[in-house]
């Protein structure tokens, strides 16, 4: 009888799998790309729920002729270390010619896209603004348009969900690589939905667009987070090995940018922690608890990074304990914790310990000055992000015409 009993779930649960688009095109028989001279923009996470490499499913589909491939962040491969230049060279396992977004063009060239018929972005994201790749795929977008070449995007999943929206809406005067569209820090979009959005929001540059196509999942809600999707984690950077690792991203990844406290990375938990040799663990994880927040409990923590500028140091802070991943505010964290360090430490203020150079990254991130103004004159964070909401309204109204996932 179990045996029964299992031989009919299995089915059932296997199917209830989320498909990501690449599975999608190659259970069509890749029809969308038949006869068609292919560029495919992808990496590492650009792979089937069978890890098999997009890059090696298409080289080998029948009547698909993969003749370019373009390097993000990180490289094709996932060779390159995070900021690294990536260079142009000649994929060893496919022998197709790698151009290079990440070095001095992170837009693809007319030369680039020479004899290019159709231009496919397969790369899973992790659903905050400041992450590259959401825009190497809209500056792709751009030259497909202006070359009058299709553009494919196979979806993914919002390893945040489809739900969580937060932050701050970017101001365009603060645009750069790391945000250059006017939404929040959390947009709650797969990249498929972005790029609809993109492309009839007239956001690219000079309102062009591009013929686009998205390749949609199968079996995706929107309110999954990545464990519900039964889909293998693929690291998207050195950085984010797990999945879980994109929920802390997005509390502590803007505080980083500074590069005066330490979130974890060179230690064995990035993005969940906040460090220094002068904070008061036992003090900092008090006044941070003492507010209530939900989803979220802080634990004071002593640890020693074994690599990057505070290697082999004594540093304390707290780790963050995600309890509720649902109801946590993630893109707040940022604030609160600075606020609280500022509070605690006022002769360490992270902003006035950092560099010029870091402070203008940190605006860039944060999509404005105000944050760091307001924080750094003491202003609590709960008042400066009070006026968020309205944005964020008018935002979701533009952005559930391009959702569609239940």
């Amino acid at each position: 009888m179990r045996s029964f009993i299992l031989l009919i779930l299995v089915p059932f649960l296997l199917s209830a799998q989320v498909k990501p688009g690449i599975d999608v095109l190659a259970d069509d028989g890749f029809a969308l790309l038949k006869g068609k001279r292919v560029g495919l923009i992808t990496n590492p996470t650009g792979m089937s729920s069978r890890f098999v490499s997009t890059v090696d499913l298409l080289a080998s589909a029948p009547s698909v002729k993969l003749v370019a491939l373009y390097a993000p962040e990180h490289g094709v491969r996932g060779d390159v270390t995070a900021g690294g230049k990536v260079d142009a060279y000649t994929d060893p396992a496919t022998g197709v010619p790698v151009h290079s977004l990440y070095g001095r063009t992170r837009k693809p060239t007319p030369e680039m896209l020479k004899g290019v018929e159709v231009l496919v972005y397969d790369i899973q994201d992790i659903g905050s603004r400041s992450y590259t790749f959401i825009n190497t795929m809209a500056y792709a977008m751009e030259a497909a348009a202006e070359q009058g070449i299709d553009f494919v995007v196979l979806d993914r999943p919002d390893p945040l969900g489809g739900v969580r929206v937060e932050g701050n809406i970017l101001d365009t005067a603060f645009r750069s690589f790391v945000g250059q569209y006017p939404i929040p820090y959390v947009y709650g979009m797969t990249c498929g939905e972005f790029a609809a959005m993109l492309n009839a929001e007239g956001w690219l540059a000079g309102g062009k667009r591009c013929r686009l196509t998205v390749v949609p999942m199968r079996n995706w809600k929107r309110s999954m987070l990545w464990k519900e999707t039964g889909l293998p984690w693929v690291p998207t950077s050195p950085h984010v090995p797990d999945a879980p690792d994109a929920l802390y991203y997005s509390a502590t990844g803007i505080i980083g940018e500074l590069e005066t406290v330490n979130i974890g990375v060179g230690y064995t938990m990035p993005f969940q922690l906040t460090g220094a040799e002068w904070i008061d663990a036992v003090k900092l994880a008090a006044e941070l608890n003492s507010r209530g927040l939900r989803g979220v409990q802080f634990r004071p923590l002593f640890y020693k990074p074994y690599y990057g500028k505070q290697q082999g140091k004594l540093l304390q802070g707290v780790q963050l304990h995600l309890t509720d991943p649902a109801a946590v505010d993630l893109t707040a964290l940022n604030l609160h914790i600075l606020e609280a360090l500022i509070r605690l430490h006022p002769d360490r203020n992270p902003f006035v310990l950092a560099d010029s150079s870091r402070l203008a990254m940190f605006d860039k991130v944060m999509g404005t000055d105000t944050v760091r103004k307001r924080l750094t004159a003491g202003e609590r964070a709960e008042r400066i992000m009070a006026g968020w909401g309205a944005e964020r309204s008018t935002f979701m109204k533009a952005r559930a015409k391009y959702l569609r996932y239940e």
